[in-house]
């Protein structure tokens, strides 16, 4: 029942995909965890330099011989005028102050290479890129693809979705507005672009020829049967992880995770310039305050940087970003295999009590 195009395509056991949550909780345990379990873990590698990604995928080589993904964020070039950077930087100067770290830091640079992470994953020859943000340029598509790497892109409508087949990817993630983390919207704004997953994935499935995995909101076999039922061919699971054993995440980041509720999260600009859903904290709470521009992704992210880092250390998560999707309430702090295996145990009990009542006549 478990066996789909995708399955077969990624030579995996289960459709089941480990979001690649970027800036830590994708550790090499937690991706080589997901795949020695039977789905697909993805390493998050958009905050990466080049190095970083060329020892991650070593350390996750090192824990499994199973297929893995690497995901990076398509590279855009926002332009901002000096003085919103300079309004924003005075404001955040406040969170500086009482972090106990410098004023005014100096922002060498706002994003990694993207040609140069591409590079490395064209030398590794990693079996599967995942991207978001967009359309990575076409030569980079293709080098992927005849190297051998199968291609996954990322869409929020069915018009970004049917550009994104155009463009040659062999697989597309639906991210639903319940979705935790950034969200993937490139055509138009992404207020215009927050449809739910069950309204997404049908509608995006008659509309590609490609295989559909379905986001936002799943958490364990129901989910997972649902998905497939409307039209999906496999899930990827985000939330689901960030707590378990092998999860990278900050210790006050899982906690927030286990005990906070569905209604907990909002999609806020706040951290990063780009819209992404997150559990609602003060840092988010103020910014909604802020009479000024806030700047486009990277920009913002880059100059809150520091701000997120210190709370961490300081355990303060009230200034962290702590992305979540709407499924508070189903994550726990098992292992990312029990995880999967009770997600599957779950869908197949699922399938067959769905079938009975099929036979039995009950359905009409």
């Amino acid at each position: 029942m478990l066996e789909t195009e995708l399955t077969r395509a990624l030579h995996i056991r289960y459709p089941i995909i480990q979001a690649p949550m970027a800036g830590g909780p994708t550790t090499a345990d937690l991706v080589a965890a997901v795949s020695n379990a039977g789905g697909l873990g993805s390493l998050g590698a958009g905050y990466l330099t080049p190095e970083q990604i060329r020892l991650a995928i070593q350390e996750i080589r090192a824990r499994t011989d199973r297929p893995f993904a690497v995901n990076l964020f398509v590279p855009e070039q926002p332009t901002e005028s000096e003085a919103a950077i300079a309004e924003m930087t005075a404001y955040l100067n406040v969170y500086r102050e009482a972090l106990g770290i410098p004023s005014n830091p100096l922002i060498p640079s706002f994003s990694e290479s993207f040609e140069e992470q591409v590079r490395v994953l064209l030398e590794e020859r990693i079996p599967v890129l995942s991207f978001t943000f967009g359309i990575p340029p076409q030569e980079v598509i293709q080098a992927m693809k005849d190297q051998g790497s199968f291609v996954i892109g990322t869409a929020t409508t069915v018009d970004e979705a049917i550009r994104l087949e155009a463009a040659g990817v062999d697989a597309v993630v639906a991210q639903g507005s319940e979705a935790g983390g950034h969200r993937g919207t490139f055509l138009k704004d992404a207020s215009g672009s927050l449809i739910g997953a069950m309204a997404l994935v049908p509608q995006m499935a008659d509309h590609v020829s490609l295989p559909v995995i379905a986001s936002g909101g799943i958490m364990d076999g129901r989910g997972l049967v649902a998905s497939l039922a409307l039209g999906a061919a496999a899930v990827q699971m985000g939330t689901a992880f960030l707590a378990c054993t092998e999860s990278g995440a900050h210790p006050a980041y899982k906690q927030k995770i286990l005990s906070e509720n569905e209604d907990a999260t909002e999609i806020t600009r706040a951290y990063s310039g780009k819209a992404a859903r997150g559990i609602r904290t003060d840092f988010m709470r103020d910014m909604q305050q802020y009479s000024g521009t806030i700047p486009d992704y990277p920009i913002q992210n880059a100059m809150t940087r520091d701000i997120r880092q210190a709370a961490a250390k300081a355990n303060r998560p009230e200034y962290m970003s702590l992305w979540a999707g709407q499924g508070l309430r189903l994550a726990s702090s098992r292992s990312a295999a029990a995880i999967i295996r009770q997600t599957v145990d779950q869908a197949n009990a699922l399938a067959q009590r769905l079938t009975g009542l099929g036979t039995s006549g009950h359905l009409k």
